[in-house]
This record gives structure tokens, sequence and C-alpha cells, in this order.
């Protein structure tokens, strides 16, 4: 990797200094400095501690935010090992009781925990007392159906209040939670979903995204035939209020039930909260399991000190049920947030509909994939003249590199003193590895900081550190939301593979970056095959199970060509069987199948004939030496021909690199 190139010198924001004093993250500096006698000179002195001295960095935070342990922990952190750290051993808590420890007063149990609206239905604001209530009397319905730690819910829901309650309720059972979007087709859901053999499945009769109505009954009736683990279904009626399946439970009996006793499972720290998936770019999505303290500890972190959020804030982070942003977004309430969802399509009327939710919620932070922000300055929309933006504070971003045009845009159109939280993570952490801070200034391009307690570093292909120059992005030490494990992957070997195989003993996230002389981050796309489209990681087998299928195809290949920060292009790649030819009935037959099947954000953004998918000697397809080869690599350092089945199939991409490079020219 070639160095990086200097950043502005001028920040584009600097925080004020009573910004500052009433920032959380000064506050955690001042509770430092006169309960553990410890006073940083900056930003990075802190972070610096924080992952030199792990043991008590985490305690402090566990301190801090006064965390409720039924029995105590023992031992902070067994070993700087990863995989395999054990964390808190010895406590028991349960995330559900920290939303109890807010606005539990009579006086204050009616300001609102939830602010929805979507395209199916008008705004629903929900109490915290309601909230409470409705946790209760569905954890009380759950139990009634036999639900025990360690079972797994599945949800096929889509952003809305019931869905939180829900996962609510089987935290503070000690169930195991997993959701999708309803905008996933059925084999994409079945592919998550029966590897975790789930024993309640909560459901949406359908949704509305675009002004278009989506009926899923069919889906939800294939789900349950395909899992034979199933003993009960819920069925939420969204789309239609008169929907029924025959032997489902109607969800309104869940929530009956007002005055049912609130009771929390006291679990092991590492007791498996929900399972989340990460496709690579072999075999079936990867279930990814992550721990009740965990989550709770990084959230209350992340929350509270990189993000600003707190009982004062109105949060909103547009996402669905299949990105990690939504249990991003959902987890503020552990901090005490108000969390404001929307359920639809964010251009739909127009760009203006997120902006316009805004106004209505007195949202103080608004955050969004960074496509979203990039699609509001290319459409030239001025969410500060439309729309009455005087509550907002702060704007994150997430999901793909914000370009410093974009960085630009959100000061000039949204507001000159905004906050801008953008950040990295991913969903094999349910956290973030770099983002923001509150008492730093931001540089155009840059996230401003490494998070606190995450020890990453940017490495060559020899594991040595490097600075202000591009390399993989490693994390050194471990970290509480480091995965449990993967289910059914007794022996560990699919995750090692999946972090530890490049870098023995340190984490390798797949993605390339560079740490500023600011003490910034750039993000510049995957270093692997795996594709980002709008945040979402996904594997080409998902893909490729669905397109050759089809009789006439041979073979695929897909791509993406997200890179130093570039918008996401992902081509696809067939060879037909002969004499057939890609007309456009059956280039659509493959993008609505890809749609049906999987999800839109699937579906390629162009689709080619080529003579041979390029393979190794051992049939593997070569993803990632065509994705180097498209993105202006020199084919002699791209791989060894003598190592392929197939030599002549490169001539053809050499061909369609050359013409890509010649049209961006």
């Amino acid at each position: 990797m070639t160095a990086g190139s200097t950043t502005l010198a001028t920040p584009l924001w600097t925080p004020s200094p009573a910004r500052i004093a009433d920032s959380r993250m000064q506050d955690y500096q001042c509770w430092l400095k006169e309960h553990k006698g410890l006073q940083f000179d900056d930003y990075d002195a802190l972070w610096s501690w924080s992952v030199a001295h792990l043991e008590d960095f985490w305690a402090s935070i566990w301190e801090y935010f006064d965390v409720r342990s039924t029995t105590p922990y023992t031992q902070v952190l067994d070993a700087h090992k990863m995989p395999g750290a054990t964390w808190f051993a010895g406590s028991t808590l349960n995330l559900t009781e920290q939303l109890f420890r807010f606005n539990t007063a009579a006086a204050d149990a009616d300001k609102a925990a939830i602010i929805a609206k979507s395209e199916t239905r008008a705004e629903v604001t929900l109490s915290w007392r309601a909230l409470q209530q409705q946790i209760a009397s569905v954890a009380q319905a759950l139990r009634g159906m036999g639900v025990v730690p360690g079972d797994r819910v599945a949800a096929y829901l889509p952003n809305i209040p019931e869905t939180v309650v829900a996962f609510y309720a089987c935290a503070s059972i000690g169930a195991i939670w997993s959701s999708c979007s309803p905008d996933m087709g059925p084999a994409s859901v079945l592919d998550r979903f029966r590897q975790i053999a789930p024993k309640v499945l909560i459901a949406a009769d359908g949704y509305r995204y675009g002004g278009k109505d989506f009926d899923r009954l069919a889906v939800v009736e294939t789900m349950r035939a395909e899992l034979p683990s199933l003993t009960h279904t819920v069925l939420l009626p969204y789309l239609n209020p008169q929907a029924e399946l025959s032997d489902a439970h109607a969800w309104d009996s869940l929530v009956q039930d007002l005055g049912a006793p609130m009771t929390f499972a006291a679990l092991p720290f590492d007791h498996p909260l929900w399972i989340l998936y990460s496709s690579g770019t072999t075999g079936m999505p990867k279930p990814i399991v992550h721990g009740q303290g965990g989550t709770l500890l990084e959230s209350l972190k992340g929350h509270a000190l990189h993000l600003d959020l707190g009982p004062r804030d109105r949060f909103l982070w547009f996402s669905t049920t299949g990105w990690v942003m939504w249990n991003s977004q959902i987890t503020g309430l552990l901090v005490g947030a108000t969390i404001c969802i929307y359920d639809g399509n964010p251009g739909y009327p127009d760009l203006g509909t997120l902006w316009q939710f805004a106004e209505e919620t007195q949202l103080s932070f608004f955050g969004a994939g960074a496509a979203y922000f990039g699609n509001c300055m290319k459409a030239d929309v001025t969410p500060s003249a439309r729309y009455d933006l005087s509550h907002l504070k702060s704007v994150g971003s997430t999901g793909s590199p914000l370009s410093a045009e974009a960085h630009a845009w959100i000061f000039d159109q949204v507001g000159s003193d905004i906050f801008l939280a953008s950040i990295s993570g991913g969903t094999d952490i349910v956290a973030a590895f770099v983002g923001a801070c509150p008492l730093l200034p931001l540089y155009a391009g840059e996230m401003q900081c490494r998070c606190l307690g995450v020890a990453v570093q940017a490495f060559d292909e020899a594991g040595q550190a490097l600075d202000n120059v591009v390399g993989e992005l490693v994390v050194t030490k471990p970290m509480p939301t480091m995965p449990l494990y993967f289910w059914n992957d007794s022996d560990g070997k699919r995750y090692r593979e999946s972090y530890f195989d490049t870098y023995p003993g340190v984490w390798r996230h797949g993605d390339w970056i560079r740490f500023t002389e600011h003490g910034g981050a750039v993000i510049y796309g995957r270093s692997d095959t795996t594709i980002n489209r709008h945040g979402i990681r996904m594997g080409t087998s998902e893909i490729y199970r669905v397109v050759e299928d089809f009789p006439q195809v041979l073979d695929s290949l897909v791509v993406d060509l997200e890179y130093l920060g570039r918008p996401s292009y992902m081509p696809l790649f067939l060879v037909l069987r002969e004499g057939l030819v890609l007309d456009e009935k059956l280039t659509q037959e493959i993008r609505d199948k890809i749609r049906s099947a999987l999800s839109a954000r699937h579906v390629p953004d162009a689709i080619f004939v080529v003579p041979g998918v390029p393979r190794t000697l051992t049939g593997k397809k070569m993803e990632l030496p065509v994705k180097k080869l498209l993105l202006g690599m020199a084919i002699e350092k791209i791989g060894n021909r003598d190592a392929m089945s197939n030599p002549e199939s490169l001539a053809y991409f050499v061909d369609f690199a050359a013409q890509r490079s010649a049209s961006a020219a």
C-alpha cells in the first residue's frame, strides 16, 4: 500500500468549550481524575491508557455506568488472547434490567421511550411506562410458550416498536434473539434461520415500501414448513390488520397482560444475547453469537461517550432489522435516550422524508448510511432550509466511507455546528473500531479517533503497524463484544478462519484503513471479496446459489468494486450454455430472482457474459484477483497464471478493466 495523502490542515468543525464541558466524554474524564487519580492531556493519551490497561479501563466503564450485577465479577479478563478471552467471570446480569433504570418515577414514566413512523402507520409514541408493561407481558407470554434461557426466537419483522418490545422481552428471559428484515426473500432468510433451529417465530404479514405493498404471508408459511424446530408462531398484522395464520398466536394476545410482573433472569456475562449474520465468500452466512454483558458494556461506552447520547436525546439511526445499525439504534435505550424509528423508503416520496421526521420528533441525533447523505447531496436537498432542525446537534454516518464532499454538505446544508459522528465497525463486533469523539476537531473525510478500549491498527502484509499508510484493519487485543462463537461451529474452526488466519492471534477485519497525522482514520473499503452494499455485508456464495440455479447459467462470478471511497459497483459475470445469449428477458429474470430470493441489495449493477470464470487449479473462483484487476492492479501482480486451471479466461477481464479505466478518465 502507498502512503496516504496529507489531509486538510484546517478542521471542518471544532467543538466549543461549552460543548466539550457538557459532553459525557468530558464527564467520564473528570470521573477518572476524581475516583481513580487519572488525568490525561488529550484524547490520544486517554485512548492509549484504555488499550494499555484493558482491565482497568473496562472496570472503570462498569463502575462509571454503575452496571448492576446479581453476583460480582471475580476477574475482569482472564488473558489477553484472541479468540477465547473470558470477560467479567462470576458476574450475572441482564441487559433488559438496564432499561428499567430510566424514567421509573411516576412523574417521568409518561415520557417518550420510542417514537415511530412508517409508510404503513402514522406516528406512534410508546412511553417508558408502556414499554415496560409490554415487555413484561410479552416475556410472560413467551415463558408460557415454553421459552427458556438459550432458546432461539426468530423475528421476521420491520423496524417498528413491537420488534423492540419483543427483543427486550427475549433478553429478559435469556432467550437468544435473531432477526431478518421482511424485505429479505425466503432463500436468504432460511439460510440464516435454519442454522439456529428457533423455537418461536415472530413475523409480520407484510410491509409497505416506496408506496407499494408487499404481502409476506406466503414467505412466513414457507418458513414454518422449512423450520421443523418451531413450536409456536406469532403473527403481527402490520400491512393488513385482518391478517391471520392458522395455529398462530396473534401479537395482540401477547401484550394483553399489562399488569404482568417484570422479572429478569440472572445470566452469566457471556450468556448469548443475539445471533447476527455476516457473510463471507464461501458457505452459508455466518451465525455470529454475541453476549449479554459485552453488548451492554459496549452500548454504554459507545452511545454515551463516543456518540454523546443520554436521557435528554432523541436518537434516530435509520436502518432495517437486518442491519447491525438496528441493534445499535435500539440499544440507545440503554443510556436513557428516546429512540425515533422509521420504517419505509427514506427516498419516498422524496429524500426529505427523514428530515421531515427529524422536524416532527425534534431529533437531537440523526444517523443514516453514508449513501443516504451522498444521495441527498447529489439531489441538492437542503434540509436546514426546508425543515426546522433547531434541536439537531449530531449527525451519524456509517456503512461505507463518507466522502469529504459529503462532510462539507452536512455542515453547509444541515447545520454549521453539528457533531458529525462518522463511525466504522461491523456486524462481527456490534461496535465501532474507529469513530467519533465530542472533544476533538473533525477533518474532512476522516473519522475522528480510535475508539476507547479498541487496540486497532493498520498492518502491512508482514504484520507491522503502519502510520499514515493504508493497511489492513486489525485489532491486537481482545474486546468484550468479539463474538462468543459461531453457531454450529463446535471446534471454532470457522471462527478462527474468519478473523485470525492472516495474522494468528490478531483480529483481521477485512477493511483497508489509514490512520492520519491528526489521529483520525479513513476507511477505504473491503480488503477481501466480501460485498459491502449500503453497509450490509453479504457473501458472494449467496448470489451464486441463486444465479447458478438457472439452467442457462453454467458458472458465475460477482465482485464489489468499492475501494478508496468509491461508490459500490457490483458487476455479475455469467458463463452461459453454448448457443445462448443474455437477452432482456433472461436479464430481468435473474434480477427478479435475486431480489425475491435474497434482497434488493443483492441485485447487481450490471450483468455481463464471459467466456469463462478464472479458477485456481483446485477449482476455486478467483474473486480477489479479478477484483484487484478491475480496480487497476497490473495483471502480473494479481496472481500466478501457472496456478490457474484456465489462465486464458483472464483476457476478458483485462479488456474489461481497460475499458473501465478509459471511460473513467
